[in-house]
């Protein structure tokens, strides 16, 4: 095997075993986790069944009529 073709065959193989990639949701503005952090809130649930947690900027105001 040439070192290239072994390189990105290791380069594949760790991306995907390392964690971080993140699925996204409220239009690109949150993240799909089991807990959301201390300055998140959930708004949505992911499609996957997570937490969409959202920083309260990109929230919503909602307003009664």
């Amino acid at each position: 095997m040439t070192p290239f073709m072994l390189t990105l065959t290791v380069l594949v193989l760790l991306s995907q075993a390392i964690p971080g990639s993140t699925e996204k949701c409220w239009n690109l503005h949150g993240n799909c986790r089991e807990e959301c952090r201390k300055d998140e809130t959930v708004f949505i649930f992911c499609p996957s069944g997570k937490l969409c947690c959202v920083k309260p900027k990109f929230q919503p105001k909602i307003t009664r009529q």
